[in-house]
């Protein structure tokens, strides 16, 4: 993590709490799960630590006061600089302004899900469906036991999770109902791929057969291959 570029969500968490008092580390920490942060910032008590340490190594944070209280270790109360204001009001400025393209390991199994058979990737998806299915139901029940209590503002990054958990259970959906009934375009030649893998055959022994029997797939394929 450098001063010019920050990346981690936890360091800008950080910044937003001392925005707000000086705190010890352990103080942050409570805060955040207080207010499950926790389940859009990824949180440990080691990798806080580090943060901080960043944090006052480029200047964005300070060391207040040490305090000691009963028998308890020495803690170090944290403060914000005006360098971390204004590093905090920018980073934050541009997660909220600009749509950054992020990469899910979900998005990239979906470019590769051709490497299974259909009727595997048919009975993982169950799976998950059934998974994204129970999240919600839960992610809901947050909302609505947090609704209660918390104004709306303090509960809004739920309300995105939801959001995105609803669109991806549409979608994982409908790609099985797709998967099931055999709409999903190109999926004989998937089928049939890993039906000639199954067999004693070489790799272009399975080439010359499958251009053979979809001679219209590879049709297409070989003119898009040509374009400059």
């Amino acid at each position: 993590m450098s001063a010019a570029r920050l990346s981690n969500p936890l360091a800008l968490a950080v910044l937003a709490l001392l925005e707000e008092r000086p705190m010890h580390p352990y103080e942050m920490s409570t805060t955040l799960r207080e207010r499950h942060k926790e389940d859009s910032i990824k949180l440990n008590y080691g990798s806080l630590y580090s943060v901080v340490a960043s944090l006052q190594k480029y200047g964005l944070i300070t060391v207040q006061e040490t305090v000691r209280e009963g028998n308890r270790p020495e803690r170090t109360i944290y403060a914000i600089t005006q360098a971390g204001r204004v590093k905090m009001a920018g980073w934050l400025s541009e997660l909220i302004s600009t749509p950054a393209r992020e990469f899910t390991g979900f998005e990239a199994a979906l470019s590769l899900m051709g490497a299974l058979p259909p009727d595997e990737v048919t009975r993982l998806l169950d799976i998950r469906l059934a998974s994204l299915r129970a999240k919600q139901s839960s992610l809901e029940a947050v909302l609505a036991s947090l609704g209660s209590s918390l104004p709306r503002i303090f509960t809004i990054e739920v309300e995105f999770q939801n959001a995105l958990l609803v669109a991806e259970t549409d979608f994982v959906h409908g790609l099985l109902h797709e998967l099931k009934t055999d709409q999903l375009s190109g999926t004989k030649f998937w089928r049939r791929m890993h039906e000639l893998r199954a067999t004693d055959a070489s790799p272009q022994q399975i080439d010359e057969a499958l251009r053979a029997e979809f001679a219209a797939d590879f049709a297409w394929m070989e003119d898009a291959e040509g374009q400059p």
